[in-house]
């Protein structure tokens, strides 16, 4: 509580009481934009003429008066206009390269979905405030599924032709046919997709979840591919002793409950000279130097709602989310790599790579 006697900046006060009023603005649209994308109605929307609330709810096959309440929170919100006089709601081209299916990794409407996810765990997250531990991977309802749909369309889009060739030759390498291992693989769709390009090339996917690699097994089959493989097992504790020519890591390092003991193992599979692509976040370990990242807030967001806490449920350091370039590279380093490259991709503000070099 205030002391009577402290004085306020009241435009400071104004300013921030602005700053809440859009943020209470803006985290109930996210909850709107959700229901849109699940429902299809930016889809539906980016295919019709300017239309009634009865034309677009028909063409959805929704219910109008639901579709007609959110046409108005899309319209006060700033992201569908609406014409009075007609009575139509149109989705400008420029909001929908951003909001429908068809933008690929440009469709930013796609995260929204975890706002909703993140909700179903707030209690949880708020018993482990005061009583420590975390809210398990488990306790996630659909997560899976989500990420597999999130990372596919980054992997489709990028990963052969943009990141594969930061690390310097392996092109040339998985053309020949090396040993490749993805840890954390999820679902596999990272590996299937290497092991579509790379026939001469053999890979493995290793993670935790039965249900994962279930769906990674099934989406091979489907492809037909014959050179590679699904595992359920504890990546910390690979016991391949130079194994592989090749090891990647998506986006998975910092959830990890051992993820120093699992970084020896990887180096320890690797034959002398192999190299450990690692993709991650990209973000600083220093706060300060966070503080104008474009995405700061989400992705302290998603650390306390779910990477910290999956990591800390499994008694695991809580490395975070925004665990950063500097503690990524020393514990690679400590881990006994002898070289470490940080590359960036430019416009890329959420991914960084690290290729070390046994």
């Amino acid at each position: 509580m205030l002391d009577s006697a402290t004085e306020l900046d009241m435009q400071k006060l104004e300013a921030f009481g602005g700053r809440m009023v859009g943020l209470l603005n803006d985290g109930f649209l996210a909850l709107l934009v959700s229901v849109g994308y699940r429902t299809n109605l930016f889809e539906t929307l980016a295919e019709l003429p300017p239309a009634t609330s009865e034309e677009i709810a028909e063409a959805a096959g929704l219910q109008e008066r639901y579709v007609r309440e959110w046409l108005g929170g899309m319209v006060v919100g700033g992201i569908i206009e609406h014409d009075a006089d007609a009575d139509t709601y149109r989705l400008p081209p420029e909001h929908a390269a951003m909001v429908t299916r068809a933008a690929g990794p440009d469709d930013l409407a796609f995260f929204t979905q975890y706002v909703a996810l993140c909700g179903q765990v707030e209690d949880r997250v708020v018993d482990s405030f005061r009583k420590g531990g975390g809210v398990p991977y488990e306790a996630y309802p659909n997560f899976q599924e989500l990420q597999a749909a999130e990372t596919a369309r980054e992997f489709d889009a990028k990963l052969v032709d943009t990141w594969l060739p930061l690390v310097p030759g392996v092109g040339e390498q998985l053309q020949s046919g090396i040993r490749v291992l993805d840890v954390g693989c999820g679902r596999g769709h990272a590996v299937n997709l290497l092991a579509a390009a790379y026939p001469a090339s053999s890979f493995a996917g290793y993670d935790f979840s039965r249900d994962g690699i279930e769906g990674a097994r099934a989406e091979a089959s489907a492809l037909g591919l014959a050179n590679v493989r699904f595992d359920v097992k504890d990546v910390s504790e690979l016991a391949e002793p130079e194994g592989y020519e090749l090891i990647t890591a998506f986006d998975v390092v910092h959830d990890l409950a051992r993820p120093e003991q699992t970084l020896a193992a990887i180096h320890d599979a690797l034959v002398p000279g192999g190299r450990f692509f690692m993709v991650d976040i990209q973000a600083s370990s220093h706060l300060h130097e966070n503080v104008e990242h474009p995405l700061g807030p989400l992705l302290y967001s998603v650390s306390v709602f779910h990477c910290m806490t999956v990591s800390l449920a499994q008694d695991g350091p809580g490395l975070g989310t925004v665990w950063g370039e500097q503690t990524a590279t020393r514990l690679l380093r400590e881990a006994g790599f002898s070289k470490v490259e940080v590359e960036h991709v430019e416009g890329d503000v959420f991914h960084v790579f690290y290729v070390a070099t046994k």
